[in-house]
């Protein structure tokens, strides 16, 4: 791997990681304001989370 592939990674991990966390935070926050739809949040909350690792996967393949 050379200093470029390690650039993508670095930069391919860290948009996503910020992404689960702020998808994260929001699901808790819409938690906490309705109990109730708890179920839908949280399959919401785990399927838009795929989607954001999904991309630091691509990056890491592109890395290689």
């Amino acid at each position: 791997m050379t200093f470029t592939g390690g650039i993508i990674i670095a930069i391919g991990g860290l948009a996503p990681a910020l992404g689960i966390g702020m998808i994260g935070a929001k699901a808790v926050e819409a938690i906490g304001r309705n109990p109730e739809a708890s179920g839908k949040i949280m399959v919401n909350m785990l399927i838009a989370m795929a989607f954001a690792e999904s991309i630091a996967i691509y990056s890491l393949i592109l890395a290689f």
